[in-house]
């Protein structure tokens, strides 16, 4: 990322305010001026747009490359209508670098897919005690990512021509891992390399990214492989390993996954995040969201102060 080693690539806090303490100040500047009430602004506005009622078939799967097709035919994506956004909680830890402690988070992301497709991820993490909020907002020609610690202290602030280039990559990925019903839009152009093997390149705006995808012999997705994202404003191989599967209502979708940098020597490959998908909804709209959030906003009230409810 523009600037930092991996997303919450930041150094040891000054503040001199941990545990308990950090997260009540944490809890109590979570007002209408917050990232997280911005977050929560922002996704209501893109789950506004109007989702097609249009039923996928086995026609739009033609052309597309034969593993491509049994991916997204096994997901469960034929019958089902087409996919417009998808609003998904996971949890998990992420690291800054090879070397450097593990953070555990809490996230929540909502994607759109059709013309101009967004994102927008949240993230609460602990460093050190410190609790750190983490916001990626990627929504028409502008992609940002800010960290503020405590919700309040902004201590990564992240725009411009390279981010929006990584975060193109991003939603390619996430609508490969996460929709991959939505992978029959024509903004996904194919291209066969063997009976496990395509290669993808996606369009949005005047951006273009690629990425080598990976199956296994049960037709599922364990790889995503891409050159055109950026670290420390370099580009550098970022790969996505798929470890797990399961069932979400009528649709299957990956339940594990890592993030992996491919960083010359001395550091070499490393994982820098493990993720945990705990929930997705597809065409949710924004009456749904937000119940969802109210719903989950109770629970966390009993979570134990100092880490991130795992739910």
């Amino acid at each position: 990322m523009n600037g930092t080693r991996g997303p919450l690539g930041v150094t040891a806090l000054g503040l001199g305010v941990v545990g308990a303490v950090g997260w009540s100040i944490h809890r109590l500047a979570r007002g209408p001026h917050s990232d997280r009430a911005e977050f929560e602004r922002r996704a209501v506005a893109e789950l506004s747009r109007p989702c097609p009622g249009r039923l996928v078939t086995d026609t739009d799967l033609g052309g597309l490359p034969e593993p491509v097709a049994r991916y997204i035919h096994r997901s469960g994506a034929i019958g089902q209508p087409e996919i417009s956004n998808s609003h998904a909680r996971v949890h998990g830890r992420i690291r800054s670098g090879a070397d450097a402690a593990w953070m555990t988070f809490t996230g929540e992301q909502v994607n759109t897919f059709g013309d101009t497709p967004s994102r927008l991820f949240f993230i609460v993490a602990a460093m050190k005690g410190v609790p750190i909020d983490v916001f990626h907002s990627f929504i028409g020609a502008d992609a940002t990512m800010r960290a503020k610690a405590l919700s309040v202290v902004t201590i990564v602030d992240h725009k411009g021509p390279e981010m929006v280039q990584s975060e193109t990559v991003t939603i390619l990925n996430d609508a490969c891992l996460m929709a991959p019903g939505a992978l029959i839009d024509p903004a996904f152009v194919w291209a066969p390399i063997d009976d496990r093997t395509a290669r993808v390149t996606f369009t949005r705006l005047d951006v273009t990214v690629s990425a080598t995808l990976h199956f296994d012999d049960a037709d599922r997705l364990i790889d995503f492989v891409s050159d055109d994202r950026r670290r420390d404003h370099t580009l550098q191989r970022w790969s996505t390993p798929i470890g797990s599967y399961r069932d979400i209502d009528d649709r299957r979708v990956m339940s594990f996954g890592e993030g992996r940098w491919h960083a010359p020597a001395p550091e070499g490959e490393f994982t820098y995040v493990e993720f945990e998908l705990d929930d997705i909804s597809y065409n949710t709209d924004p009456e749904a969201f937000l119940a969802a959030r109210t719903r989950r906003a109770r629970r966390a009230g009993a979570a134990t102060p100092g880490r991130p409810s795992p739910r």
